[in-house]
């Protein structure tokens, strides 16, 4: 079962190039915290800048240095049929752990052009797919009862990435999905409320900051510690809404540059934080001892 905390790890850059010395030590920063599982190629690694050799160049170094020490999930989406279920293909290939699918973005499909778009890949590739659900960057919402039909009919739908922040949304799912599937948190901001219901874990942008905390977070609300949980999800807030205070991954990225992790460097149209963005997010950083 797809559960605990998993990264949307960054891509660190280096001269216009992937910087794999540091890419090697954010895979290492990860098991050692106790990170649960590492997406690569999410809308954080800044996955629509990156050609297609370097997409098989990152996931074939990654995959090779984590080992099966964590599972790693790859993001094979877009809006094209053929070329996700071409990298559906390919994640199965490299012996990913599963494949995380967004909804096509730009053509805002209807709730049927959906379902028939995921029902075909997943009938097509025997690997665990889950549906990313972000109508803030696609355009389009995949509502409950299409989810669920999915969860229903494809077997190996295994869960979906739910980052609409609509909970009664997320709790029409969690209530009629089966039992094993998984609803992944995708917004750090309503971790605590969609684990509290019946998630199983959280797909982070925070993680990539902050390993250890998010990951223990998650493991208080897996066990029902909700108490706990309840301190750690107000302790995480600060960090939590630093990391949005502009565009993802930009936050992320000058945080772990200002940690000593990897150069500041990105791909246009991402660019650095503003001056006095880049000055809140470091006293926030402080406040919170990593640097």
């Amino acid at each position: 079962m797809l559960q605990g905390s998993y990264v949307a790890l960054v891509t660190p850059f280096k001269d216009g190039g992937i910087d794999y010395s540091a890419l090697e030590g954010l895979l290492e920063f990860h098991v050692e915290n106790g990170t649960h599982g590492i997406l690569l190629l999410g809308t954080t690694a800044e996955t629509a800048a990156l050609a297609s050799d370097e997409k098989e160049a990152l996931l074939l170094f990654a995959l090779q240095k984590i080992n099966k020490r964590v599972p790693v999930m790859i993001g094979t989406g877009s809006h094209n049929f053929k070329q996700s279920l071409a990298a559906t293909r390919r994640a199965k290939e490299l012996g990913a752990d599963s494949a995380l699918i967004i909804t096509p973005y730009y053509i805002k499909p209807t709730q049927n052009g959906m379902y028939q778009y995921f029902k075909a890949i997943a009938d097509e590739v025997d690997i665990p797919i889950v549906v990313y659900n972000v109508p803030g960057r696609t355009g389009v919402n995949i509502n409950s009862a299409t989810m669920v039909k999915l969860a229903h009919d494809c077997p190996n739908i295994a869960g979906v990435k739910e980052a609409s922040g609509n909970i009664a949304q997320a709790t029409e799912i969690i209530r009629d999905a089966p039992q094993s599937f998984s609803l992944m948190s995708g917004e750090d901001a309503l971790n605590l409320p969609l684990m509290s219901i019946g998630g199983k874990g959280c797909i982070s942008v925070t993680a990539n900051v902050a390993p250890k905390l998010m990951s223990t977070h998650m493991e208080s609300c897996l066990a029902g510690d909700y108490a706990t949980a309840a301190k750690q999800h107000r302790d995480l807030q600060k960090l939590n809404w630093a990391m949005f205070i502009e565009t993802n991954p930009i936050p992320a990225k000058e945080s772990l540059h200002m940690m000593g992790k990897i150069g500041l460097e990105f791909r246009l149209p991402i660019c650095p934080l503003q001056d006095a963005n880049r000055e809140i997010l470091r006293k926030v950083l402080q406040e919170y001892k990593f640097i």
